[in-house]
């Protein structure tokens, strides 16, 4: 059974996941079905790729995508996720930190690289992605998608990478910030910003958009992906989902949509 719940970004949990399932299975409100099911909170940018290997692995798991600070905040005000898979190490530290991981779950479990798109009807640039390219001219008119800086790791790596660059002083004023990366390739697949940055795998989902390059991997920190079980959430069900992730046939499905598994 594989859904896709909606993004929890505006509406954070403030009740312990268990106890709600339990009293609301007692009143008759959810059907204990629900109650078994293993909620996984995953990145944005691996949506395709969590739910095939939902729909692989055929238990009765479902997932919310959305930028991994809101999953981590919500996980912090007792969203019942079981497991979680965030976009960067600094909000997977944080839960860490606050003792809600499962000991001996936490997993480095996949890496990805940064991408330079074109929207559909921008002919795509020619240059060398290196310091002081000429990314503002490349822009013309228009302006870059990328995921917020401020909050988002596609956005942080992608500002990084082109301070790194030297050129985001100019660029950041020209910049359209979306909550996530997969809003950030939207708004390319759209047209409604020329050029964006998103992560490699995300521009093999968008079919219509066009490669520019790829950004060099030491303007940025590794792009890392840990995996991890949430403490007082991992049931049986959601132990075998979490090894299954783990295995070759996981690794696989990851590979296929451009991740790195380590």
């Amino acid at each position: 059974m594989c859904r896709s719940l909606i993004p929890l970004d505006r509406t954070p949990f403030r009740l312990i996941g268990g106890r709600v399932c339990f009293f609301l299975c007692l009143l008759g409100w959810i059907s204990p079905v629900w109650a078994e099911q293993v909620l996984v909170f995953a990145a944005a940018s691996t949506r395709d790729a969590v739910l095939e290997a939902i729909e692989v692995h055929d238990g009765n798991v479902v997932a919310s995508f959305a930028a991994s600070s809101t999953l981590a905040r919500q996980i912090e005000n007792g969203a019942p996720a079981a497991l979680f898979l965030s976009a960067n190490d600094a909000w997977m530290n944080r839960l860490d930190s606050l003792d809600l991981l499962e000991m001996g779950s936490r997993h480095n479990w996949l890496g990805n690289r940064l991408a330079l798109l074109a929207s559909p009807d921008t002919e795509p640039p020619v240059g060398a992605i290196a310091p002081g390219f000429p990314l503002a001219d490349w822009l013309g008119d228009g302006r870059l998608g990328l995921a917020d800086p401020d909050h988002v790791p596609a956005g942080r790596y992608a500002r990084a990478a082109l301070e790194s660059l030297g050129i985001w002083q100019a660029i950041a004023p020209r910049s359209v910030r979306a909550p996530n990366v997969r809003a950030a390739l939207a708004l390319i697949e759209r047209g409604e910003t020329p050029l964006g940055i998103v992560y490699e795998s995300d521009a093999r989902v968008c079919a219509t958009c066009r490669l520019v390059a790829v950004l060099p991997a030491d303007s940025h920190a590794p792009i890392r992906y840990p995996l991890a079980l949430i403490k007082g959430q991992a049931s049986e069900a959601a132990r075998a989902f979490h090894a299954f992730l783990l295995t070759k046939a996981a690794a696989e499905i990851f590979e296929s949509y451009g991740f790195v598994v380590h």
